[in-house]
């Protein structure tokens, strides 16, 4: 297939029929899915609790002390919509009390639910939604609405030097930083407050615009991780591509570890790991880190030999330090390789039929579009994180200008983004604001969304085993990399503009990776080359699949659009010969940078492996419904 095969012109965006948009109709239940298409990925568990129906009413709690009414909203917790006043203590309030009463006897079947009226709630302050198994449901997306104004102690308070972004690292309190509420704060987070006891003085100590740093302290790797050891005949591997028992090192508690529970896997860079992605001979350093992970079940635990069983394959090598595979240390450092239980991991809360927004005075919502800058960087609020948490859902929900990402995940498994609307954000700019955004999530489903007036779709930061099905986006699929893999995104429209570039900045711009502005203008996909990925994560994985998406993309200022990838029944695996990764390379020569190389041929051994084809619509779904 050549370059000219792969695109060609198609009508202009005056001249073209409205899309097909997001297909809300979809039928994700498992019954529906397909089995595993031989050569590809098993897709077929993505989603809430591997890919059970979403809840209905027959599985909210008949007990009335764990359903709170919007008449009872009013009357004990003085939530009250279209009033003025300050909602945000009662609506925690009201959650709280469900976490204390009704969540330590709930389950996926006998959830709770504070239903909202109709009517605006006014929040100031970060909502933590940590109450397992409860439900937020309003009366409608455009029925029900959150303004969200961050107070002063929620706006961030320290910038980078020149202004143009929120920074983590010089935002400090006792021994903690703000890096540790990455991806930073939101509208609603559904995350543990647990503080790690060896925070807990830090965490008294704190000022009120400090103290949620060491909230979620209970999880973070560097306190609850177990150190490996080495396999049996596997010299500095403590498990492989494709196993499923882990070796832990001989010492260090396993208090924490149960079968039934949660872990992430996290695997330490390495020297030859950087070299397979080609990131290697740049300015940027390597990095310490665990750029390799995943969050996985128990399904066995041995005490006496010290190995657990996780519940599905690796997908990666696990070395048991950063120098076990016979890499040279990185800055002089041995890094551990670490199995990391999440100790408090949030379970079964879902979001639905309402909308929210942040309101900006002073600034001009018309000023925000097609703007790759940071509007407010103290501002830079998201809707709705997830971190820590499985088996949650968002559906039916609208965000309008949000201070950035809309919706955002950090570690998260098992959910399903479904039939949303996502509609711009304030700041899209340096330090990488406004997408919508899956870092760090495994095994998800996104569907029938409609976003516009954003920066990306994205995934990154070991993303995998995930499903994009049926959008609609004005922006790129995004992958943005860290070794994100095996997702597949298929039935989207995806129609993006000239305008869609970084170039289009009043302020406080950033392209990929927090430099200046580059002359390029996105395209409907974006891969991540190791030379230029390098600078914050590393490359993109292996066997991220396109399949029967409707992408166009005008390439020049008033220019018709050009379809992209247009085999509707062709199967484009990115990062793939075949057998293992491929980075995407030019005449075996790896790119460096996915700008200006986006509509070059990569088919037929340099990176994509288009060998596959399928007559079904669907490679996740038996019947994709009549579109």
């Amino acid at each position: 297939m050549t370059a000219a095969a792969l695109v060609h012109a198609v009508p202009s965006r005056a001249a073209a029929a409205p899309g097909p948009g997001a297909r809300t109709d979809l039928d994700l239940g498992s019954a529906n899915r397909r089995a595993p298409v031989a050569g590809l990925y098993d897709w077929s568990k993505a989603g809430y609790r591997g890919g059970a129906a979403l809840p209905g009413d027959a599985d909210i709690n008949p007990d009335a002390a764990c359903r709170i009414t919007p008449a009872e909203l009013a009357s004990q917790f003085k939530v009250k919509p279209g009033d003025n006043a300050d909602d945000t203590a009662g609506i925690q309030a009201a959650i709280d009390s469900i976490k204390t009463a009704c969540s330590p006897t709930a389950n996926y079947t006998k959830l709770s639910l504070i239903t909202f009226p109709a009517g605006q709630f006014d929040v100031t302050r970060e909502l933590h939604v940590d109450a397992d198994y409860l439900i937020l449901r309003g009366a409608g997306q455009d029925a029900t609405k959150f303004a969200y104004r961050p107070d002063a102690n929620t706006r961030y308070d320290t910038l980078t030097p020149d202004g143009s972004d929120w920074d983590e690292d010089g935002m400090t309190s006792g021994a903690g930083k703000g890096g540790w509420l990455w991806p930073g704060r939101g509208l609603f987070r559904v995350q543990s407050r647990g503080v790690d006891p060896a925070y807990s003085s830090d965490y008294a100590a704190a000022p009120a615009n400090r103290k949620d740093i060491f909230e979620g302290t209970v999880n973070v790797h560097w306190k609850s991780g177990v150190k490996l050891r080495a396999k049996p005949g596997g010299t500095g591997f403590a498990a492989r591509t494709g196993d499923r028992v882990v070796y832990l090192a001989s010492s260090g508690s396993l208090a924490k570890l149960a079968v039934g529970g949660y872990v992430n896997v996290r695997a330490a860079n390495t020297t030859k790991f950087y070299q397979q992605q080609h990131a290697t001979g740049t300015g940027f350093p390597l990095l310490n880190m665990h750029m390799r992970q995943q969050i996985f079940q128990v399904s066995a635990l041995d005490p006496v030999n010290r190995t657990i069983t996780l519940d599905k394959p690796l997908e990666y090598d696990v070395p048991v330090t950063s120098t076990s595979d016979g890499s040279a240390p990185i800055d002089g450092t041995t890094y551990d390789s670490k199995v990391a239980p999440l100790v408090d991991p949030v379970l079964g809360v879902g979001f639905e039929d309402f909308g929210f927004t942040q309101p900006m005075p002073g600034l001009d919502p018309a000023a925000a579009d097609d703007n790759y800058g940071n509007m407010a960087p103290d501002a830079e609020m998201h809707g709705i994180v997830f971190k820590w948490a499985v088996n949650a859902w968002v559906r039916g929900v609208r965000a309008d200008l949000t201070g950035s990402h809309p919706i955002v995940t950090e570690e998260a498994k098992n959910l399903s983004i479904v039939n949303n609307e996502l509609n711009g954000a304030w700041n899209k700019g340096k330090g990488g604001n406004g997408y919508f955004r899956g870092s760090r999530v495994w095994d998800s489903v996104y569907a029938g969304n409609t976003s516009t007036r954003l920066r990306h779709f994205t995934f990154q930061w070991s993303a995998a085993g995930n499903v994009v099905i049926g959008n609609s986006f004005d922006s790129d699929l995004n992958l943005h990399g860290g070794w994100e893999r095996n997702n597949l995104f298929e039935l989207n429209t995806v129609r993006v503009s000239y305008a869609h570039r970084s170039g289009s900045c009043t302020a406080n711009c950033g392209e990929e990776g927090g430099g200046g502005p580059d002359a390029s203008t996105w395209f409907p996909i974006w891969w991540g080359a190791g030379q230029k990925a390098v600078k914050w994560s590393g490359s993109s994985g292996y066997r991220n699949v396109f399949f029967g998406n409707e992408m166009t993309k005008q390439v020049t200022a008033g220019a018709p659009y050009t379809a992209y990838y247009p085999d509707r029944h062709r199967v484009y695996q990115f990062g793939w010969d075949g057998s293992a990764f491929h980075h995407l390379d030019v005449a075996g020569t790896p790119i460096t940078d996915w700008a200006a190389n986006e509509q070059r041929d990569y088919t037929g051994g340099h990176g994509v492996d288009a060998t596959k084809t399928d007559a079904a619509e669907s490679l996740f779904l038996k019947s994709a419904g009549s579109h």
